[in-house]
């Protein structure tokens, strides 16, 4: 929704202080990509197949850098392939001649060609081994450093949300049921459904067991009633976002009691 690929149903979206349209013309669209880029899950797929990294960056670059000079924009690839830990050889092979890791590096340097002021990266590291990950999630705390960026970040990995995070979005259904500082959330989650993620994560030694969710068309109530073990009668009615603690807050019925 934020960089205009889905159709907000209702809400408000600001971005600086800008409201953005539901449904952006072209040169909304334009407009808003020099603000917001995104990182797909899989690099191989979101990569031209047949241009090298090098070739997709200096096209990023004679889109966005209008008007430069064509050597300051081959000097801005060069920076672009450092700032990710690409060298020449990677700058000139398609991704196809690329490791996983090379690739999704190609691919948050293409995004940082538009010099935008945030990043949306849906789950970026989730298939790259551990020690890949690692990596890319050591240099995305190195660029929002040194750039200044703010990313909103897609995971259902825990750990990766625990490393890069500083405030959660916790969304089942579609609807937001708590949100906070990541320290909060992961320590002390207060809804029933971020209580069974933390629970979920793999443990050596633990079967995890699999409830399928069933949406009914036209439910009423806490979206989360038919699964959720603390369930009662004011759950037929959809709770509020109750603030729990300053700047913390949880759509449950169970956190209206702790804040009364």
């Amino acid at each position: 929704m934020l960089v205009g690929l889905e159709i907000p149903t209702s809400g408000r979206m600001l971005l600086q202080g800008r409201e953005l349209s539901y449904r952006p013309k072209r040169a909304e669209r334009e407009e808003r990509a020099r603000v917001v880029q995104m990182v797909f899950q899989d690099p191989y797929t979101s990569l031209t197949p047949n241009q090298s990294v090098r070739a997709a960056l200096e096209e990023m670059q004679s889109v966005y850098s209008q008007g430069c000079a064509r050597q300051t924009r081959r000097d801005r690839v060069e920076q672009l392939l450092d700032a990710v830990g690409l060298g020449d050889r990677e700058g000139d092979a398609r991704p196809r001649n690329l490791s996983g890791g090379q690739r999704q590096r190609a691919a948050i340097a293409r995004a940082l060609a538009a010099d935008p002021v945030v990043l949306v990266l849906d789950e970026a590291v989730s298939a790259l081994d551990v020690s890949i990950q690692a990596q890319i999630l050591n240099l995305l705390a190195d660029l929002r450093r040194d750039l200044g960026l703010a990313y909103l970040f897609i995971s259902h990995d825990l750990s990766v949300v625990r490393q890069v995070a500083e405030r959660v979005v916790v969304l089942y259904r579609g609807r937001v049921v708590e949100y906070g500082p990541v320290t909060s959330i992961l320590k002390e989650p207060g809804h029933p459904y971020a209580q069974r993620l933390l629970r979920s994560v793999p443990r050596p030694g633990v079967e995890l067991k699999r409830r399928q969710a069933v949406a009914v068309e036209g439910d009423t109530g806490c979206v989360f009633m038919e699964r959720c073990s603390y369930a009662y009668e004011a759950c037929a009615e959809e709770p509020g976002l109750f603030e729990v603690q300053p700047g913390h807050g949880v759509r449950c019925w169970l956190a209206s009691a702790r804040t009364t």
